[in-house]
């Protein structure tokens, strides 16, 4: 918790005084911090209700779904047209790059070994891999394309919409990694277990922006395809992963009902921080 609200601080203050791969990384530990955070209370309470479960997996959705629009879509089309492509251009480019992060997104889950709490192993089989990191892998590739968009939206310049973007990421991580943990916890892992696992999953989210970041850095032709990439990412995790998963055990009004209150949140959050 500490680390959290350093981070935390550290991303309120001196924006302009660092480099934008220093701001990414700032606002991954955040991410991390608030994944680690959300999968304290299963040290110390009882299971949620599945329909609190599905509840929270829906405001996380809002929260990815409204990141996705107004953090990386949208500056996705201004970065493309700033640097000279028409208004149809910048449309079509944007959108080949949603397509393509998603297609990328999927390619890489068929290809690496996961485990679903609900649909069990994916990808290519391992005998090597312990469940448990088959579980690893599954939440880390959900949090990939949250590093990638938090690094990318630092290095288009706007500080305000990526600090508004690593906000909300961090938000809808709290209730994620309490969903993880207590996952967790469900299917037979201990305590000190699912916790442990919740917040390893989210150490990727600093690497990814890490990595995102520089990846921009080195030519700022890039940047409209790495935020329309990061958002087709995220759209893909929010399709076929959440939304079918929170609409399993028919709380779908419930999981709804939390996607909107997401997606309002996070827009006010972009609105107002931007």
């Amino acid at each position: 918790m500490i680390l959290g609200l350093a981070a935390f601080f550290m991303l309120e203050v001196g924006f302009t005084e660092q480099s934008d791969i220093a701001g990414a990384f700032r606002g991954g530990i955040l991410a991390a911090c608030a994944t680690a955070a959300g999968t304290l209370p299963v040290l110390l309470s009882r299971p949620f209700s599945q329909r609190a479960y599905d509840s929270m997996l829906g405001f996380g959705a809002g929260v990815m779904l409204a990141a996705s629009a107004f953090s990386l879509v949208i500056p996705a089309l201004a970065a493309a047209e700033s640097s000279g492509a028409s208004a149809w251009s910048a449309a079509g480019l944007t959108g080949a790059g949603i397509m393509l992060g998603s297609m990328l997104l999927l390619l890489i889950e068929k290809l690496v070994p996961h485990e679903h709490f609900v649909k069990g192993v994916e990808g290519h089989p391992s005998h090597v891999l312990k469940r448990t990191w088959l579980f690893v892998l599954a939440i880390a590739l959900h949090n990939l394309p949250e590093g990638l968009a938090i690094g990318v939206a630092f290095a288009g310049g706007e500080s305000g919409a990526a600090h508004a973007l690593a906000t909300g990421i961090a938000i809808q991580n709290i209730p994620e990694g309490m969903v993880v943990a207590m996952t967790l916890r469900g299917v037979g892992y201990s305590r000190s277990g699912s916790a442990a696992v919740g917040i390893l999953s989210g150490l990727v989210e600093p690497v990814a922006a890490v990595f995102g970041a520089a990846l921009i850095a080195l030519s700022t032709s890039l940047l409209p395809w790495g935020l329309s990439m990061a958002a087709g990412a995220m759209l893909f995790v929010i399709s076929h992963e959440i939304i079918p998963e929170s609409h399993r055990k028919g709380h779908e009004a419930f999981a709804t009902t939390g996607l909107m209150l997401g997606f309002v949140l996070m827009m006010m959050l972009d609105t107002a921080l931007s």
